[in-house]
């Protein structure tokens, strides 16, 4: 039998979750039940969620954080870039493509939040992190940057 890249592998893990995952029952929550709930502060409050989150969840690699993306149902998160204050990480796979064509305008300030607050954990500095859709590929880019000249300290809630 033929060994797995772990790409390959990723990628077998987002079909079977797509396949087996309650993903309506996850859009009608997400996409439709917040957004009516919290109304314009949907973006930021579902930032700061994504921080909790990754309070709750705290992970001492890349690595487990694709694994913890996977696991939630949020889609296949891949390194795409790392420098010395920055990382790029592109998130796709069979969720992200259904909710960016079923939704007009797709949130994913939680996963961006969750990211931020991880590297902020992890390089112990201020950090910030942005989404941004490209459509034509159906993927999600965040670029995550942080200050190691500001510590995390006095930033965590």
């Amino acid at each position: 039998m033929k060994s797995l890249t772990s790409e390959e592998q990723i990628n077998h893990i987002d079909e079977e979750m797509a396949d087996h995952a309650p993903v309506f029952g996850y859009e009608l929550l997400r996409d439709i039940l917040l957004p009516d709930l919290l109304g314009k502060d949907t973006r930021e409050i579902s930032y700061w969620a994504g921080k909790s989150l990754a309070r709750k969840f705290p992970l001492l690699s890349t690595d487990e954080v694709i694994s913890f993306f996977l696991e939630a149902g949020w889609g296949s998160l891949r390194l795409v870039e790392e420098r010395r204050n920055e990382i790029k990480l592109e998130l796709g796979g069979r969720i992200v493509k259904r909710r960016l064509e079923m939704v007009q305008d797709p949130c994913f300030r939680l996963e961006a939040g969750f990211l931020a607050e991880q590297f902020q954990n992890r390089n112990e500095a201020i950090t910030e992190a942005h989404d941004e859709i490209i459509k034509k590929t159906h993927k999600v880019t965040f670029t995550v940057r942080w200050d190691k000249k500001d510590g995390a300290g006095s930033a965590t809630m």
